[in-house]
């Protein structure tokens, strides 16, 4: 599934241990969902979203 995590986490000068720490999980977490290794947990989704205040559609994309 294909993100904008990376993008959102840089723009706020966030390490992945920074964004790992606000939403509760791992970094190596936050890693796997960055390289696209890993799909969030709907709840996880959410929590990402609301984090940068944004829809999910807009921070995810299903690979067609």
């Amino acid at each position: 599934m294909k993100n904008l995590l990376r993008d959102l986490r840089a723009a706020r000068k966030w390490s992945q241990g920074d964004l790992a720490e606000e939403l509760g999980v791992s970094r190596q977490t936050v890693n796997a969902v960055e390289t696209e290794k890993y799909d969030p947990s709907l709840p996880l989704a959410f929590k990402i979203a609301r984090l940068f205040k944004r829809p999910i559609e807009e921070i995810f994309e299903a690979e067609a």
